[in-house]
């Protein structure tokens, strides 16, 4: 029988251990590829969605590209005309 330790273990620590740490480019290029298939799920254009945040088509698609740092006000405007939650889109 195995141990509460011994359990812990096994859930929690080997879940963790190879986990291979990002940098920041490859977060944002994660990012911008799962708020790409968010909004390409919903059948929104780029244009749209920009429009829809208040944001130029070509600020969408440096998002999508992860070419650009985003900020928590910007995730949570993509977010809301997405109608999904923040941890769907950074859950990468």
């Amino acid at each position: 029988m195995l141990t509460n330790v011994q359990i812990y273990k096994i859930i929690f620590v080997d879940k963790y251990v190879n986990l291979k740490i990002m940098d920041k480019n490859e977060a944002l290029r994660k990012i911008g590829l799962k708020i790409r298939e968010l909004r390409e799920e919903k059948n929104i254009s780029q244009q749209d969605l920009g429009a829809a945040c208040n944001f130029e088509k070509s600020s969408m698609s440096r998002i999508e590209a992860g070419r650009t740092n985003l900020t928590i006000g910007t995730l949570l405007k993509i977010g809301t005309a997405l109608n999904v939650k923040l941890t769907d889109m950074v859950d990468v």
